[in-house]
């Protein structure tokens, strides 16, 4: 299609004098390729917390033959930080759902509106669930925004609208209201151009980085390579309105790996399999300022390596996890215990708590655009105890077209491997990549 690209900025993007043509470009979605006639766009490059936006959905027909589409009530929007922190809300249509019919060369706009989470801070990327768009929204004030203050410096075309009930129509090329889109009464779609998110995409959109992922490498004890993946699977799409348990419920997944590197056909210490069933609302109540916030999360997982006979480890627990965030200045503290209840505990290691008790004490330190830090501890009976710090500093922070942190990784005590969970191992210093910190 030859439309240009600048045509389809927001109208409050025209304004030069306070909202920049680089902000309305982070604010683009990048989705129109993909889908077929769908782009997103955010009404304003910058917005704090509590206040309202628009999602703006331009649908457009550059196919040989007349197009329909029917614009969801609802879409789901993920929130993410520079540090990977994930939040996810949902906007609501403004108009009433109908199908849009569209000639060839025909535009329509529909909005979705939505409000800034309080928490958030600095620049967000935001994904909408079951469409490849990639958006971005500054959430610091307006004074303190480096996205905002970027001057413009070409000229910026708007794209003539006439309003059609609940729905903006964009007519260019001099298609007439008679001839160009408006709502229609059915509910269908009769397009092959439909851009209706396959089966694929709604699937990949409801998986995110649960556990941290990250690479390392050492050397006291031989070469070696820690390794771990982690995600998680949302169960079910949020609706119109909120269900605070089907919302939050997910199939977890994370695998930890001890990997050999100086043997001999390069052998695999132990992995451990780590399935889960979980629930988990970050905030379930917080400050008015936001600076504190207080969340749950509770499940079922099992634990493997996936070995028989004598090298076999398995056990299950049920956990319940409280979650408390302060936040201070530009620095985050979150505290997190995972109490633990163990059952159908094989006999191949009955006495496992006596190495790992019953209560991981976790805590997390995450710097705005800084490092992020992890600490693991967990205590056993007769002094058996272990120690686990990871520090990630993001990369970018040297080369800023880089992703990625820079990951160091300090362990001492008992429990490295679920196949060495009663052997105690010396301290170890290792330093790789941290894709998710």
């Amino acid at each position: 299609m030859a439309t240009p690209l600048l045509s389809f900025l927001p109208t409050r993007c025209k304004t030069a004098h306070a909202l920049r043509l680089l902000a309305c470009l982070l604010g683009l979605g990048l989705s129109a390729g993909a889908q077929a006639g769908l782009t997103f766009s955010l009404d304003r490059p910058q917005a704090v917390g509590g206040e309202s936006i628009q999602v703006q959905g331009l649908f457009f027909n550059d196919q040989k033959n007349k197009a329909s589409w029917v614009a969801p009530e609802l879409i789901v929007l993920q929130w993410r930080s520079p540090q990977g922190e994930i939040l996810r809300t949902t906007a609501k249509l403004e108009s009433r759902p109908g199908t849009i019919s569209l000639p060839v060369g025909g535009y329509a706009r529909v909005f979705w509106e939505t409000e800034v989470p309080d928490t958030l801070t600095g620049l967000q990327a935001i994904s909408i669930e079951g469409y490849p768009a990639l958006l971005a929204l500054d959430t610091d004030p307006v004074e303190e925004s480096r996205v905002a203050a970027t001057p413009a410096n070409v000229p910026l075309q708007e794209v003539p609208v006439v309003q059609t009930g609940n729905l903006a129509a964009a007519t260019p090329g001099g298609i007439s209201v008679e001839r160009g889109p408006a709502p229609l009464e059915s509910a269908a779609i009769h397009t092959s151009a439909q851009p209706v998110p396959s089966a694929s995409e709604r699937f990949l959109s409801a998986f995110s980085a649960y556990e941290p992922i990250y690479f390392a490498f050492g050397g006291r004890g031989g070469f070696h390579s820690r390794f771990q993946l982690s995600f998680r699977y949302r169960l079910f799409n949020p609706r119109s309105e909120p269900n605070l348990l089907l919302d939050n419920l997910f199939l977890g997944y994370t695998q930890t790996a001890l990997w050999d590197l100086s043997g001999e056909s390069k052998p695999f210490i132990d992995t451990t399999y780590n399935p889960s069933l979980f629930w988990r609302a970050e905030r379930l109540t917080q400050s008015e300022d936001a600076r504190w916030g207080l969340g749950l999360a509770t499940g079922v997982e099992h634990a493997s390596n996936g070995r028989d006979g004598p090298e076999s480890r398995s056990l299950n627990d049920f956990y319940i996890q409280p979650i408390a965030h302060l936040r201070f200045g530009s620095n985050v503290l979150t505290f997190q215990p995972r109490i633990k209840q163990y059952f159908g505990v094989e006999e191949e290691n009955p006495d496992f708590r006596r190495y790992a008790g019953r209560v991981d004490w976790r805590l997390r330190w995450a710097q705005d655009n800084g490092v992020v830090m992890h600490l693991l501890y967990r205590q056993g009976a007769h002094s058996r105890r272990s120690t686990q710090v990871d520090a990630s500093w993001p990369l970018k922070r040297i080369w800023p077209d880089m992703n990625g942190y820079l990951f160091l990784q300090y362990f001492n005590g008992y429990g490295e491997t679920l196949l060495g969970y009663n052997e105690r191992q010396s301290s170890q210093i290792r330093l790789g990549i941290s894709i998710v910190p």
